[in-house]
C-alpha cells in the first residue's frame, strides 16, 4: 500500500456531462446493440443481455470517452496534440478522435502490446512508440514524452470527459431496459465501472452495478475495497484489464454507488471467451468477456434476475484466439450440464 500521490484530481463529471457527451458520440456512431441472449440466460439463470461494444468503429467502448474528450479539448483551447498510454483500446480511442478532430497523436504502449491494437492506432494516423514492460512504464514514459514535446497528456482514468463520454453506453442500456437488476462491467482503470454508476445513480438507484477485474491486476479492487491507493502486481493475460496502480477519480465514483466487486481467475475469463463465442457468436477480448465471468462467479446471486453483461471490446490478439478455440473445443467435447 501507498499513499495515494494523485492528491489534486479534476471534478467528477455528471449527467450533464453524459447528456452531452451522448450528443457528441451520436454524431460518430449509432448506439451498439443490446440483445437478450436465451442461451446465455440458460448459463447464467437469469435474464441476461449483452451491450456489445464491441461493435464501435474501433471495436471497443473506449470510443465514446476519447470523442467527446477531444470535442471538449477542442472547445476549451487550441493544442500541437495529444499524448497517451494505453495498452489497446484507449489508444485507438485517442487515435480515432484525435483524426476526427484533426489533431496530432502519439501513442505510448508496452513492448509486448497487442499487435491487432498497434496496427489499428496506425492505421488511424497515430505514432506508436513502444516502451516498458507493462502499462505504467509506458505511462511514465508517455508523461515525460509529452512534457518535453509540449504536448498535451491524457490519463487513460483521470479525466472526467472520458467517464462522461464512457457513461453514454450505460444510458443506451437503460433506454432499453429500464428495469435492470444488475449490470456487471469489467476494470481496468475503471472509467467504465464509474461511469455506469453516475448514469445507474440518475436513472435507476436500484440497479447494482457490479465491477470485475483479473485477480492477477487487483489494484483497482484493493484500492475500492481497502480506500487508500494501493498497488498490485499485474500479471494478467487480459491487457484491458491490466493497471498496476488504480486510477483515483473512477475510484472516487466507485466508492459512492458501486455495488460489488468481484475478482476472477484468468482461467474463468478464457472460458467465458469461448462461452461467449459459443452462446453469442462473437469473438470478445479477454476483458471483454470478463463481465460473463464475474456474471457466472454471481450465478446464486442472479438467479431470476434481469441483468446486462458489457462487452467492452472484441479486439483479440492472436495467440488469445487461439487460447480460446482451445477452450471452445474442450467445451464442445464435453459440455457441461445447463444452470451449473
Amino acid at each position: 500500500m501507498n499513499s495515494n500521490p494523485h492528491s489534486v484530481l479534476p471534478d467528477a463529471p455528471t449527467m450533464r456531462d453524459v447528456l452531452e457527451a451522448k450528443a457528441v458520440v451520436r454524431n460518430f456512431m449509432a448506439p451498439t446493440p443490446l440483445y437478450h441472449y436465451p442461451a446465455l440466460d440458460a448459463l447464467t439463470g437469469a435474464q441476461t443481455w449483452v451491450k456489445h461494444e464491441n461493435h464501435t468503429p474501433i471495436g471497443a467502448f473506449k470510443l465514446r470517452g476519447g470523442l467527446y474528450f477531444m470535442h471538449r479539448l477542442r472547445q476549451a483551447q487550441e493544442v500541437q496534440g495529444v499524448v497517451t498510454a494505453s495498452t489497446g483500446n484507449h489508444g485507438q480511442s485517442i487515435s480515432y478522435a484525435a483524426h476526427a478532430y484533426g489533431l496530432k497523436a502519439t501513442i505510448v504502449v508496452p513492448e509486448q502490446a497487442n499487435q491487432v491494437k498497434v496496427e489499428a492506432m496506425r492505421q488511424l494516423g497515430a505514432q506508436v512508440l513502444f516502451h516498458g514492460q507493462g502499462f505504467d512504464e509506458a505511462k511514465a514514459f508517455g508523461q515525460d514524452w509529452a512534457k518535453r514535446q509540449g504536448m498535451r497528456f491524457i490519463s487513460s482514468g483521470d479525466e472526467p470527459e472520458l467517464i462522461a463520454g464512457v457513461a453514454t453506453y450505460a444510458m443506451e442500456i437503460l433506454e432499453q431496459v429500464p428495469d435492470l437488476d444488475y449490470l456487471f462491467v469489467p476494470v481496468g482503470g475503471g472509467s467504465g465501472a464509474a461511469g455506469a454508476c453516475l448514469v445507474a445513480q440518475a436513472l435507476n438507484p436500484r440497479l447494482k452495478v457490479v465491477a470485475v477485474q483479473s485477480r492477477k491486476a487487483p489494484a483497482a479492487f484493493m484500492t475500492w475495497q481497502a480506500r487508500p491507493w494501493h498497488v498490485a502486481p499485474n500479471n494478467t493475460l487480459a491487457e484491458g484489464l491490466a493497471a498496476a496502480e488504480p486510477f483515483m477519480l473512477p475510484q472516487a465514483l466507485l466508492w459512492q454507488h458501486l455495488h460489488d466487486f468481484r475478482l476472477v481467475e484468468d482461467e474463468a475469463i478464457l472460458d467465458a471467451m469461448a462461452q461467449c463465442y459459443l452462446r453469442t457468436k462473437n469473438l470478445a477480448e479477454p476483458a471483454g468477456a470478463a463481465a460473463l465471468a464475474g456474471a457466472l462467479q454471481m450465478r446464486a446471486d442472479i438467479r431470476g434476475s434481469r441483468c446486462a453483461l458489457v462487452l467492452s471490446g472484441g479486439n483479440i490478439a492472436i495467440e488469445h484466439m487461439r487460447l480460446c478455440l482451445s477452450r471452445l473445443s474442450c467445451l464442445l467435447a464435453n459440455p457441461a450440464p445447463e444452470g451449473i
